[in-house]
């Protein structure tokens, strides 16, 4: 059990816990969502538990199951486009209405949360700017920490620079946050080297290692959901998973028209993001097969993904993250645009024999059939593992954060 018991400024406050706010800004899949939710876990089995708010741009939040002792705001929710832009995802037309909404919604709950720390999940100023009035005024109390959390990649380091020096990250880092924490193993990508973010914010920076999600493969949610979809079918399947789904129509269409290993079953999770177009065409392409599934939205998956023979998937973090925990074949197919974000990961992980990757303009459905067949039989040999203490360390990190002398800026 990691102690941060004498929270000095929570003590203060006639707190008998410390209180932590998680921020993400959500707007294409779940990966922001998930991340956040792992970490509330992890951040409970402190001693004495944190009281945790997540807030959320992700409406589907409420699907989710949270911890004991974690809540969640869900915002009015942004659609983001294939170019990177932001647009209202139902209130109207409106992209700077909704995001003073945002903003204004954000600050009055945070401060009236009034916690001890709070962790911004990868924007630094939040989607369209909407942390800057809720940062400005914790730091104008004083009493809260304020950590930033980068997943592992962001981008290519030319347009990570070129978007952080156009959004004024930088900045808003060297005023508002106390640390930032990546999520991730520099023995794999040096963010902070790479990125040139060393001599900018270094002397705030530390890496966690990845987070290991192999702890939720016993969550009642994830049995029942597993058997929900099993249905007591007795054969072994291999999986698709697309994440939200809003880009993952290729992918699922390929594997829908791939043939399955002899023997085996597909099934296809679609995500709900996916328009209910593309979702019914999805559901065409598996009709009149008896080898085939197409769920919609499954809400904890890790034990479905922990008995399929193999895993075809996008590659973002979360999803990467999963199938590293879990030690099962996996085939990455990853995004190519707006970011090169997932192209990097795969590349890396498929060179330390850790995936296999298929680029976008590879898949077909005999390609991804062929790697099926072979791989069923052909487990990944030789692979170099990565850092999984991530959750160890953002415990160890929090718990020094909320104990440290409020007039000393820390990095863990």
């Amino acid at each position: 059990m990691f102690h941060a018991a004498n929270s000095t400024r929570s003590m203060a406050l006639g707190r008998t816990a410390p209180r932590i706010v998680l921020y993400s800004h959500d707007t294409l899949g779940f990966g922001h969502l998930r991340r956040n939710l792992l970490i509330a876990a992890a951040l409970r089995q402190m001693e004495p538990a944190p009281q945790v708010l997540m807030i959320t741009g992700m409406r589907e939040a409420g699907a989710f199951e949270l911890p004991p002792g974690v809540d969640c705001i869900s915002l009015p929710a942004y659609a983001k486009g294939v170019d990177g832009t932001y647009r209202p995802r139902d209130l109207g037309g409106d992209l700077a209405a909704l995001a003073a909404l945002r903003a204004r919604t954000i600050e009055a709950a945070v401060l009236a949360f009034d916690p001890d720390l709070m962790i911004v999940d990868n924007v630094p100023r939040g989607a369209q700017q909407e942390l800057d009035p809720t940062l400005a005024a914790l730091r104008r109390r004083g009493r809260t920490r304020v950590v930033l959390g980068l997943r592992d990649v962001i981008d290519t380091p030319d347009a990570v620079h070129r978007q952080w020096a156009q959004q004024r990250n930088f900045e808003a880092v060297s005023r508002w946050f106390d640390a930032v924490w990546v999520y991730g193993d520099p023995t794999f990508y040096d963010l902070l080297a790479d990125c040139g973010f060393d001599a900018v914010m270094g002397d705030r920076s530390r890496f966690t290692g990845y987070l290991d999600h192999s702890g939720r493969l016993a969550a009642p949610l994830a049995i029942r959901e597993r058997d929900r979809i099993l249905a007591g079918d007795p054969r072994p399947y291999v999986l698709c998973t697309v994440g939200g789904g809003r880009d993952g129509a290729e992918v699922s269409e390929a594997f829908l028209r791939a043939p399955m290993p002899a023997g085996h079953r597909g099934i296809l999770i679609t995500g709900s993001q996916m328009p209910g177009g593309l979702r019914e065409e999805m559901r065409g392409h598996a009709a009149g097969r008896d080898d085939m599934t197409v769920v919609d939205f499954v809400s904890e998956p890790l034990a479905l993904m922990a008995g399929a023979a193999r895993i075809v998937a996008m590659g973002g973090y979360n999803t990467v993250c999963e199938v590293l925990s879990l030690g099962r074949p996996a085939l990455i197919v990853p995004r190519a645009v707006p970011r090169a974000e997932q192209v990097l990961r795969a590349e890396r992980l498929a060179a330390r024999g850790l995936i296999n990757m298929m680029l976008p303009d590879d898949l077909t459905p005999d390609a991804l059939g062929d790697w099926l067949g072979r791989a069923v039989s052909e487990p990944l040999a030789g692979a170099i593992a990565l850092d999984m203490s991530g959750l160890d360390r953002v415990r160890d990190f929090t718990a020094r954060m909320l104990t440290a002398p409020h007039d000393l800026r820390v990095a863990s």
